[in-house]
């Protein structure tokens, strides 16, 4: 079995430390790189290119916000999971938005924390569940959802495809569901975000459980 390799960004050493020996518990797992600002999360992000990227929200001078999308607008294709204190639902939402895959909280307990690390690695939507009252509100249409209606727009097999996201699969679990090529699973996805302006699979997985196909 091959080693995922993760990045930790967070501007507070003593946290990186703590989260790096949490990480060194799983010999499936191994830090690559750490960071402590946004501009040189950015660049080891690009240059590290790791499976799994932990992001701090609440960093000076640039928010882990703002890191995401930078990230993303860099083409960046690790994982990406914000790792912070706010619970605050905008800062949720705001993260989903931006292409986050995935929201946890600093004080889960470090077991919930390394499972969910080694989910999100390989491939699974995760989400502290702290956030599960948020993302029932976004599904109800209590909180804004980012994406326009476009379910008239969607094949049969992309209503199939999201259906999967819904429930947090990864491309080479959704191939084997559905028998075709992960390649061709990827294209979908692709598709997907495109056709309906959605920016990450946590936020396709919620788009996909308002629209009634989770």
């Amino acid at each position: 079995m091959s080693i995922l390799r993760l990045m930790i960004v967070d501007d507070h050493p003593l946290f990186r430390r703590g989260v790096r020996q949490l990480v060194d518990m799983d010999p499936g797992l191994v830090v690559v790189g750490e960071a402590s600002d946004g501009a040189e999360a950015v660049r080891k992000a690009v240059d590290l290119a790791p499976n799994l990227i932990l992001l701090d929200l609440n960093m000076q001078p640039m928010d882990g916000i703002e890191v995401l999308r930078r990230m993303r607008d860099a083409r960046v294709k690790s994982r990406i999971v914000m790792l912070t204190v706010s619970d605050a639902d905008e800062d949720v939402v705001r993260a989903l938005k931006e292409g986050a895959d995935g929201y946890l909280l600093k004080d889960m307990d470090p077991e919930d924390v390394l499972r969910l690390i080694r989910d999100a690695a390989h491939g699974q939507v995760v989400l502290g569940p702290q956030m599960a009252s948020l993302l029932a509100s976004v599904v109800k249409g209590e909180l804004p959802s980012s994406a326009d209606d476009g379910m008239s727009s969607l094949t049969a097999r992309e209503r199939d495809i999201l259906r999967t996201l819904a429930r947090g699969l990864s491309n080479k679990m959704i191939a084997r569901e559905l028998d075709i090529a992960e390649g061709t699973v990827k294209v979908h996805v692709k598709h997907l975000f495109k056709k309906l302006d959605l920016r990450s699979r946590v936020e396709a997985a919620v788009w996909a459980t308002k629209h009634g196909l989770g």
